[in-house]
């Protein structure tokens, strides 16, 4: 299958041609995936044109994301306190955690401090909308500061994305480099298929969705009660159109840290809906993050049983199999794949000093 894509945003040229971006499994690193055997066989399964084409689904390093803490640039104990933290994703943000006369330094102190205190997780910088004043200085700091992935904020449309590809292209950012997209207005929310759809080719950079809550609340007027009942239709179409496109999603923060149980209630209501983490304003919300957002161990054991039968030689060519009374689908083989994956790098993190 070879995945086409619009000409509706001033993309790259054989897109704007209607004409597909595909790139061969030669060329692609299994190094770009925490879990070898998952790049192997969604490789295998993907198989199917010539020379091996494979769907722009499967470019997105696969990375844990189950607690993203937000940190704010400028708080000097904060940036210190975080290499001991167990936080999956750190963002360090430099929006609305910091106010407009102190942007100035606290690029400079973020620099200096990821220069020599660089965590051992997924590092993410959330710069200012491009359109500012302060966007621009804030992506030739992230630059400077190496991140994984810059977060942007506020996107409304595929075009804020590609304002932010074409900038770092021109200033010679390295492709590993990611974005991510806060969604968290109402036209954002509309536009978010379109949007989702530059994360389907090897340029677009885009990695992951992270919601916005606090500022759709304020549009839309929705109050924030307990368990988002009017708010879950749009938590479920972020999600969806993520997956669409083969990106992360991450629900939205909760913000009354002191309430343990409201927290722990919201993580399971997130992890249910699908999403891979929970965006944390606080270190106390990351032990039951990523306890919710984590691995059920009867639930590896069995994906490990469904990989191990379709291993057997009698089974390598069957699309369904009997495993103990139950039917068993190459679809289970893949989901079993992934949470056999996520749990290495679960345990690979845990044995992380």
């Amino acid at each position: 299958m070879v995945t086409f894509l619009p000409a509706m945003w001033g993309l790259d040229a054989p897109l704007a041609r209607g004409k597909p971006y595909i790139k061969c499994y030669s060329n692609f690193s299994a190094s770009d995936w925490t879990h070898g055997a998952v790049v192997a066989r969604l490789a295998q399964k993907s198989k199917g044109g010539h020379n091996g084409i494979m769907t722009t689904l499967d470019h997105h390093p696969a990375r844990l994301r189950r607690s993203v803490l937000c940190v704010p640039a400028d708080n000097s104990r904060a940036l210190a306190k975080v290499r001991q933290l167990a936080a999956d994703a750190v963002i360090f943000d430099l929006e609305d955690a910091v106010a407009p006369e102190h942007k100035g330094e606290a690029r400079e102190a973020l620099v200096r401090h990821l220069s020599k205190n660089r965590p051992d997780c997924e590092v993410v910088i959330r710069v200012n909308a491009l359109g500012s004043g302060f966007g621009q200085m804030d992506l030739t700091a992230a630059l400077a500061a190496s991140p994984d992935a810059i977060l942007l904020p506020k996107v409304e449309s595929p075009a804020d994305i590609q304002v932010a590809v074409d900038w770092l292209a021109e200033n010679d950012a390295p492709e590993s480099l990611r974005l991510w997209a806060m969604i968290e207005t109402p036209r954002g929310l509309l536009n978010v298929a379109a949007i989702a759809e530059t994360g389907r080719t090897f340029g677009g950079r885009l990695d992951c969705f992270v919601v916005g809550l606090n500022d759709l609340r304020k549009e839309t007027r929705v109050p924030a009660h307990a368990g988002r009942t009017y708010l879950v239709p749009w938590l479920m179409q972020v999600l969806l159109t993520a997956r669409s496109s083969g990106l992360d999603a991450i629900d939205a923060v909760f913000n009354d840290f002191r309430d343990a149980d409201g927290f722990e209630a919201e993580c399971r209501q997130g992890r249910d809906m699908g999403y891979d983490g929970k965006m944390l304003i606080h270190p106390a919300q990351i032990g039951p993050a990523n306890e919710h957002f984590g691995v059920d161990q009867a639930a590896v054991d069995e994906a490990r049983a469904i990989i191990a039968a379709f291993d057997l030689p009698e089974n390598a060519d069957k699309g369904v199999i009997n495993l103990h009374g139950r039917m068993v689908e190459r679809l289970h083989l893949d989901q079993a794949l992934k949470l056999a994956a996520k749990a290495d790098m679960i345990e690979k993190r845990k044995a992380k000093p």
